[in-house]
């Protein structure tokens, strides 16, 4: 029986990256986006494409609602009878200063970036202690590691995921359940459009390796965490091109 990858923020970058790189490890794919239905038809033909005998699972709705996760959840494991990774990937930001971040803003960054992160854990652990193992990755940010200016409410969410992950893992040890985050630096993606080229070359100015990180980059990190053994847990591994 094939194994079975849950990826939230699916429809782009890195979570797009990941669903492609399972796909292509013969994988069954789960994917999700909150809204752009488009966008997830075409990673859904990508994973296809990267392995025509793959089996895929598209399944827009909202993460920071708790009730859509556990559909979501128990939705896979009807359709596929297990859940071996989950990958906490979806994420939205906001650049401006601390007096400008409304509540509203706010709440919106912290239930989609770090709530989910609860939900789908809590939801998929039943699934996971009756098999005995899994592996969860949650995608992080080095500004979780460091802190940000004008983007405080990103780095909150990304330090909080960073703190539930050692939580989580040393919960789940016991169990055979591994917990890791991947801090990301800069990477290619639709969240940094936001910003102007000259902006993002001084950045890559600061970088040692001198550019951002191609999704795919991301994907085969997550891909390689997920194979190790359950042993390594509890770890915010961070992929930057030595930036920080």
């Amino acid at each position: 029986m094939n194994k079975t990858v849950i990826i939230t923020g699916a429809s782009r970058g890195i979570g797009r990256a990941a669903a492609v790189k399972f796909a292509g490890e013969g994988f069954n794919i789960v994917i999700n986006s909150v809204s752009n239905t488009d966008k997830l038809n075409e990673t859904e033909k990508l994973c296809l494409n990267a392995n025509p005998s793959t089996q895929v699972l598209a399944v827009k709705g909202d993460i920071s609602d708790s009730a859509f996760v556990k559909h979501l959840i128990d939705t896979s494991v009807n359709r596929f009878g297990s859940i071996d990774v989950l990958i906490n990937n979806a994420g939205i930001s906001f650049v401006g200063v601390i007096q400008d971040t409304d509540d509203e803003t706010w709440q919106k960054i912290i239930n989609t970036n770090l709530s989910s992160v609860h939900y789908f854990t809590r939801s998929v652990i039943p699934y996971m202690l009756k098999s005995g193992k899994g592996s969860i990755i949650n995608i992080s940010s080095v500004w979780g590691n460091v802190g940000a200016s004008c983007e405080a409410a990103y780095a909150a969410s990304k330090g909080g995921i960073n703190a539930y992950t050692k939580s989580a893992a040393k919960e789940l040890a016991p169990s055979g359940i591994s917990v890791n985050a991947i801090a990301c630096g800069l990477v290619d993606t639709d969240m940094n459009k936001c910003f102007s080229k000259e902006d993002l070359d001084v950045v890559c100015e600061e970088i040692p390796a001198g550019r951002p990180a191609d999704p795919k980059e991301i994907a085969e990190t997550i891909y390689h965490i997920s194979q190790c053994p359950a042993y390594l847990t509890g770890q915010i591994i961070t992929i930057d091109g030595g930036w920080t």
